[in-house]
């Protein structure tokens, strides 16, 4: 759908995010599994950086959010949107060619129409905040319906008493503000690069958010993300059950373990994988790359 400028059609989506060799939306989107998805909530965001910054990837945490559901957490796959200031030609020029696409209503309805089931609507609205909310809770209602998750949007949300009613819809925003949005506003571009504070998001990448802020993780690296989170989380859990025991000492834990501990922790995983806090598969394909 080209009814805005800077919208990336399949192709040229695609070859952006050139990386990731699995399945995708019809629009060209990456499509990180659903599995995925549900391992990626036990991730921290501390984990999820830390793997980025290693992988090259400086820039893919921003901080600085309000989230209306809090102690709750945001995972999905991002549809992007960008607004700027209105321009009233080319709002109008939009708008035709919008409505000859079959978008239907406002802009700001526009992405809303778009999403699907884990998607997670990701919008640049350059952190406006009076005049800056592009959904209240009418809207809000919509997206979740439509996706299951809330957004993290660059700017205010308005009717927050009702946005919080919603369950499931932790969303991170940079305020509240009972004014409107779309008088002041254009949508410029959907599934196109999107900038939210200091990280550049693509379509198709994973979001994650948490207390401590989202992390956008690009779809090639998600697997990588959830693997290396779920086995620290399992060698911390028998590091210190063998302290508890007295098999081995704080000391022998908290520095790299020799090759008898290694063993022992292979045997464990072996021995213990149904009662294990991380997918029976997940241990055994860990277990399949494992030396010891």
């Amino acid at each position: 759908m080209k009814f805005a400028p800077l919208n990336l059609d399949k192709d040229e989506l695609e070859d952006y995010t050139r990386e990731w060799t699995g399945e995708r939306f019809p629009d060209g989107r990456p499509k990180v599994s659903d599995d995925l998805l549900e391992r990626m909530r036990d991730v921290t965001i501390t984990e999820a950086w830390g793997i980025l910054r290693g992988q090259g990837y400086q820039w893919q945490y921003e901080d600085g959010f309000v989230c209306t559901h809090p102690g709750e957490t945001l995972v999905g796959r991002a549809l992007t949107a960008m607004y700027m200031p209105r321009r009233p030609q080319m709002r109008t020029i939009m708008e035709e060619k919008g409505e000859a696409e079959g978008c239907i209503g406002d802009q700001i309805s526009w992405p809303i129409d778009m999403l699907t089931t884990g998607d997670v609507y990701v919008a640049d609205v350059y952190g406006k905040i009076d005049q800056g909310a592009v959904i209240g809770d009418n809207l809000a209602v919509s997206i979740h319906a439509k996706s299951g998750n809330g957004v993290v949007h660059d700017a205010a949300v308005r009717d927050i008493d009702g946005i919080k009613e919603l369950p499931g819809f932790a969303s991170f925003v940079r305020g509240y503000h009972p004014s409107f949005a779309s008088p002041t506003i254009m949508l410029v571009g959907v599934n196109c690069p999107t900038r939210i504070g200091k990280v550049t998001v693509m379509p198709g990448d994973v979001v994650l958010g948490k207390e401590d802020g989202v992390v956008f993780i690009p779809p090639h690296l998600a697997e990588q993300v959830v693997q290396t989170s779920e086995l620290v989380r399992l060698r911390d859990q028998f590091g210190k059950l063998r302290i508890r025991e007295g098999v081995y000492t704080s000391g022998e834990i908290d520095r790299k373990w020799e090759d008898h501990i290694e063993k022992d922790f292979s045997q464990w995983l072996e021995d213990h994988m149904d009662e294990l806090p991380v997918p029976k598969e997940a241990i055994q394909e860990l277990l399949k790359k494992r030396t010891w």
